[in-house]
């Protein structure tokens, strides 16, 4: 199905701070870390047409986290072979994120996510990001409070909760993290709240009653021999519950 997102839209300045229960679309993006990279361009593909709305591809410097990935050579090959509108979100789990956002801005990156961990200048990267004309993510790891982002919150336009440690795949999912989640989308309705790590059919349910709307699923998706039925139920099941939680107009206790 086509992209939810407009990887050529202007990025709003500023998110506002309310209250209640989420606004925000459902969307799936799977995350090719443990796809098969020597038919990156095949899979991608066929991921999209499968029903994704996103795709969600982790840079890793093996210095923030200790794998080793791709950079923006990678994506600039991997864009032309792509649907023309495919939302790209890069998880860039890289120190010194400053340095990579013009490369990946030139490869064809829709929205550029870094680690508030990452940096020492959260608001310079985020300008930069803006600047460049790419939307803004900013994630935390599983030990990072969620109330040290809160005066950011507002010049970006998604928050990533990791569910897992950053890094690695397959990992197991960390309930813990979800009341981060619930924490931020009991105050901003309007925000997109990603969960990435461990998000599988069972714990998707978890992932939005909490509150997320940009679902990363990695291996339970492209580890299927139907991705097409995995994310058909992963999207029924989110939208159910969303649809449940503006009827009521609270976000849902998991």
């Amino acid at each position: 199905m086509p992209s939810c997102f407009d990887a050529t839209a202007s990025v709003p300045k500023t998110m506002p701070h309310q209250s209640g229960h989420c606004k925000k679309p459902i969307m799936i993006g799977p995350s090719i870390l443990n796809a098969d990279l020597s038919r990156l361009a095949d899979v991608c593909t066929n991921l999209m047409d499968a029903g994704a709305d996103y795709l969600h591809l982790d840079v890793m410097d093996g210095h923030f986290v200790p794998n080793l990935t791709f950079g923006h050579p990678v994506v600039a090959a991997l864009r032309p072979h792509l649907p023309g509108r495919t939302f790209l979100d890069l998880h860039m789990m890289v120190a010194d994120p400053e340095k990579w956002i013009h490369g990946m801005k030139a490869a064809g990156a829709s929205q550029y996510t870094f680690h508030y961990e990452a940096t020492e200048d959260v608001a310079r990267c985020i300008r930069l990001i803006r600047e460049a004309d790419m939307k803004v993510g900013l994630g935390i790891k599983p030990k990072t409070p969620v109330v040290d982002i809160l005066r950011f919150v507002d010049s970006v336009n998604m928050v990533l909760i990791m569910t897992v440690e950053p890094g690695f795949g397959g990992q197991k999912f960390m309930f813990d993290m979800l009341p981060k989640v619930k924490f931020l989308r009991e105050r901003y309705t309007d925000l997109d709240i990603e969960v990435d790590g461990g998000v599988t059919k069972k714990t998707i349910r978890d992932c939005v009653s909490a509150g997320a709307n940009m679902i990363v699923s990695g291996t339970e998706i492209t580890s299927s021999n139907d991705p097409t039925s995995v994310m058909h139920f992963m999207r029924s099941t989110a939208e159910e519950l969303a649809q449940a939680s503006e009827i009521d107009g609270t976000v849902s206790e998991s």
